[in-house]
């Protein structure tokens, strides 16, 4: 039986690759951001998100992002600040047609910009993508 057993499904969350005792920055929320999936990764790290003002280093980010919050690129590198090596940003944006949307050309053209590679995206909800960005590095040594 899984240490999870009787708890609650945690829906797209369970696809990012988190594990309980994770620590895991959120940058970005809003509003309008999917509580359900806050919800589901909270579930499977067994934890609050934390927010910038952790003060420490993080295992993973969900950085939530729209078209208007500024230039991505700086946005990514701001996320770094606190990711620990081999941690993992995950770039939640708006889908097509959602308001705020964010067009994949844009997170294509600045993830290399800030250093990182896009390894992995998937939908994250109704609203929202999820887009895993690492490290080159972690990237190549991450591979199984």
């Amino acid at each position: 039986m899984s240490a999870t057993a009787g708890a609650a499904d945690p829906g797209p969350a369970g696809r990012f690759g988190l594990q309980p005792g994770m620590v895991v920055q959120e940058l970005g929320w809003d509003d309008d951001v999917d509580e359900a999936l806050r919800a589901g990764i909270e579930a499977v790290i067994g934890a609050a998100l934390v927010d910038d003002q952790y003060g420490d280093v993080v295992d993973a980010v969900v950085l939530w992002w729209r078209a208007d919050d500024g230039d991505l690129v700086d946005g990514l590198v701001d996320a770094l600040t606190d990711l620990a090596d081999g941690g993992a940003i995950w770039l939640l944006t708006p889908k097509v047609g959602r308001p705020r949307y964010v067009d994949p050309s844009d997170v294509a053209e600045s993830a290399p910009t800030a250093g990182l590679s896009t390894t992995t995206s998937l939908a994250a909800g109704d609203d929202w993508g999820a887009t895993k960005l690492v490290s080159p590095k972690a990237a190549r040594t991450g591979r199984r």
